[in-house]
């Protein structure tokens, strides 16, 4: 007996009330397997597909996820490296001021370091670091202020010595009778005795002048300016930049003088002031 491969499908065409015409179509096994085959190939392929499609765009998304933490780790390892550079730079410039003020910086015999450390590894971490940082740099800007100020300040006494007829009425030094007005402070010293700068300034007078004799003006800035009269000698001209403590004459006994001292004179708005105010444990 032969077996029948062939798959039988009746579909009606068409009816009507006369009549129906009924059409066969039949299918082979064999090409309705193939075909369920084909279309499980299909399937797998589409699927297989999707599946290469979905990790593809995972792949991408991972990728654009490292991108993304690679450039916020080379924009945090940026903002480190200038905050070290600040950080140096505030370190130098403290050195700098140390030296200028005096102040000498301790010299560790060794390099021991160490400590907790909190590395910085968040957005967080590093605003504090940066705020810290921010803090240091205006502190800094105070203090440098504060050393300049201090430098265009008269705080150092001119010359080393007694003094003598200070600012304010006096006797007539040269034995007349009478009283007169002087306007600086008197520093007894030996003759030639270099005198300093009493703070930073320009030299605006450097010359004879009546009653001071040679005469050294420094302006200061501010309305504030310094006077050293009865000089021997003059080691500055109009218009130079001198530092405090720099030498700027000798002591003498030129102009309106009985002997070797300084005529020192601090004067605010071309007014004179007492000295003594400005001379470091002179009211003491």
């Amino acid at each position: 007996m032969t077996r029948d491969d062939r798959f039988y499908a009746f579909i009606v065409a068409r009816t009507s009330r006369s009549r129906a015409r009924i059409r066969k179509i039949c299918v082979h096994k064999r090409w309705l397997k193939a075909s369920a085959a084909g279309l499980f190939v299909v399937m797998c392929v589409l699927m297989y597909g999707f599946y290469g499609l979905t990790q593809q765009a995972e792949h991408l998304r991972i990728e654009h996820e490292n991108e993304r933490l690679r450039a916020e780790n080379e924009q945090q390892r940026q903002q480190l490296q200038n905050l070290n550079n600040r950080v140096n730079a505030v370190e130098d410039q403290s050195r700098k001021l140390a030296e200028v003020s005096g102040v000498e910086s301790p010299k560790p015999a060794g390099r021991g370091e160490g400590g907790p450390a909190r590395p910085v590894d968040s957005a967080a971490a590093l605003a504090a670091l940066e705020a810290k940082t921010a803090k240091l740099e205006h502190e800094m800007r105070m203090y440098e202020s504060f050393i300049r100020f201090h430098d265009s300040r008269p705080s150092i006494w001119p010359v080393t010595g007694r003094l003598e007829s200070g600012v304010g009425g006096r006797r007539n030094p040269f034995g007349g009778r009478g009283y007169e007005y002087h306007e600086g402070q008197d520093i007894d010293a030996t003759y030639g005795t270099p005198v300093q700068a009493a703070a930073s300034g320009r030299v605006i007078t450097a010359g004879w002048q009546r009653g001071y004799g040679k005469v050294v003006y420094v302006d200061h800035g501010n309305g504030l300016s310094t006077r050293y009269g009865h000089l021997s000698a003059i080691d500055v001209a109009v218009g130079q930049t001198v530092t405090q403590g720099q030498t700027i004459g000798l002591v003498g006994s030129t102009g309106r003088s009985t002997g070797p001292h300084l005529h020192y004179e601090v004067r605010i708005n071309n007014q004179p002031v007492d000295p003594k105010r400005y001379l470091p444990g002179a009211d003491q």
